[in-house]
């Protein structure tokens, strides 16, 4: 199978790796058409970017590979604190330099993916033909999505039965892809995630939150260094990401050729890469704007500089960008070696890791014998005599109307999320303080009914009541 194995003395990673070849290797790309560079959403893997795969606007234009990042799906790695979007960023380098690409398009979905493109084009701008950035995320995560995080995060890995799995990762769905999800799709990710992410390998889920949780912003004058053009295709109802931050990094990228494009998909939420009907639009916007721009070929040539010199070349610049001067000092072999967390915030990760690795191996199993869900997550709505609604919650009653479900009103259906405003560093070292203190026992067993935003607005106690906090 396509890795690309990542090793020095205090790191090691092996990279997985997808392509649009007849055997899956770059040896097979076209030299004559340019190549894009996939980064999937987080919580998914590159198996989730098939409807861009499978698209003859870019499979049949363009040579398309795609990487699965550390803790996601057949990647494998090392779990460290140190783990932040720069190490994902200088793991790109890595798999570039080790397979001799040419320089790429980058096309990147999400917080996780969008935070490693943007980091990737300030530290190698040679690899870097252009940036399309699908959903921008705040510079640090909301209040109310922090806190949401660290409550399905908790819940998830110290789930005890089936039903209580399936309902916070129903909850997740929510977040990732919005109120709207189709049944299918939420059946298809809660199914990838029961076998991806089950509490009996729960450090994954904790790690890759951990990145998207902790992230420290982009200073203005680090987002100046990106010159190569930009296209950013937001969901207009996107309640995760409001579109504000995607203008305001608009506004923010000054030395873009040509100026960030911004292009606003109506009706999209998050994910918009797997939802069919916005990946077609996704795909579209992003097909016309690679074609438009210059074209260059794609011939597998290794580079005159060796991979340590322009590892080490990289780490000056990231240690001129953050005003400090031991990091050029690091090892260039390890991608560790780019991590920009503070002493603080690696001491809070490792504490995290250490706890939740406690009871691991014999955690819940939510798969059968054949290593998948004994059952699809819609079928559990049929187990029952009274009618299961979108919002996850079950009516019974006599009001119900001639289709046999009871009508509901529509604030029940689609209840806004909150509003708030990024989180501090101060509030993202209290989490983690908080992630480090929790037990198995201080998670409710008890299944909480309904979606995440009716629960966050209720009044009426509950063990997510301290998404208010």
């Amino acid at each position: 199978m396509p890795f690309v194995d990542i090793y020095s003395k205090d790191d090691y990673a092996s990279i997985y790796y997808t392509t649009n070849t007849e055997f899956d290797c770059v040896g097979g790309f076209n030299p004559e058409k340019p190549t894009i560079l996939m980064l999937h959403p987080y919580m998914m893997d590159s198996s989730w970017l098939i409807e861009q795969f499978s698209d003859p606007r870019l499979g049949s234009n363009f040579n398309l590979i795609a990487l699965d990042m550390r803790v996601c799906g057949k990647s494998a790695s090392r779990a460290s604190g140190r783990h932040d979007s720069w190490v994902e960023a200088a793991d790109m380098a890595m798999c570039c330099q080790t397979l001799h690409l040419p320089p790429c398009h980058i096309f990147a979905c999400e917080t996780l993916a969008v935070n490693s493109a943007l980091r990737f084009a300030i530290l190698f701008p040679e690899m870097c033909l252009s940036l399309t950035l699908c959903n921008v995320p705040a510079p640090t995560e909301m209040k109310w999505v922090f806190n949401a995080y660290d409550e399905i995060m908790q819940t998830w890995c110290y789930s005890e039965d089936l039903e209580s799995l399936e309902h916070v990762a129903m909850e997740m769905t929510r977040f990732l892809v919005g109120s709207e999800c189709d049944s299918d799709l939420r059946d298809d990710l809660i199914e990838f995630w029961l076998m991806e992410y089950p509490p009996y390998r729960r450090t994954r889920i904790v790690e890759q939150l951990g990145v998207v949780m902790n992230r420290t912003p982009l200073k203005a004058y680090m987002l100046k260094e990106i010159t190569q053009p930009v296209l950013i295709i937001h969901g207009e109802r996107n309640e995760v990401s409001p579109i504000k931050y995607a203008e305001r990094l608009v506004a923010d990228l000054v030395n873009v050729d040509g100026g960030a494009i911004l292009y606003t998909v109506k009706g999209g939420g998050g994910a918009l890469n797997i939802v069919p009907g916005t990946a077609s639009i996704t795909n579209q916007v992003f097909s016309k704007f690679v074609s438009r721009l210059p074209h260059h070929r794609s011939d597998l040539i290794p580079s005159s500089t060796s991979k340590e010199e322009r590892m080490a070349l990289a780490l000056s610049k990231l240690g001129q960008l953050t005003n400090d001067s031991s990091i050029a000092s690091r090892d260039p072999a390890s991608p560790m070696s780019f991590s920009c967390l503070t002493p603080e915030s690696v001491q809070g990760q490792n504490e995290s890791l250490e706890l939740y690795r406690k009871g691991e191996a014999a955690a819940f199993d939510p798969c059968g014998p054949d290593g998948r869900p004994i059952r699809r997550f819609s079928d559990t709505r049929k187990q029952h005599w009274f009618s299961g609604e979108k919002d996850g919650i079950s009516y019974a009653g006599s009001s119900l109307s001639k289709n046999g479900k009871q009508d509901v009103e529509p604030y029940e259906r689609a209840l806004p999320l909150p509003q708030s405003e990024p989180i501090t560093g101060d509030v993202a070292q209290q989490g983690r303080l908080r992630r480090a203190t929790i037990s198995p026992s201080s998670v409710d067993k008890h299944v909480i009914k309904g979606s995440m935003a009716k629960v966050v607005n209720s009044n009426t106690p509950n063990s997510l009541q301290r998404l208010l906090k």
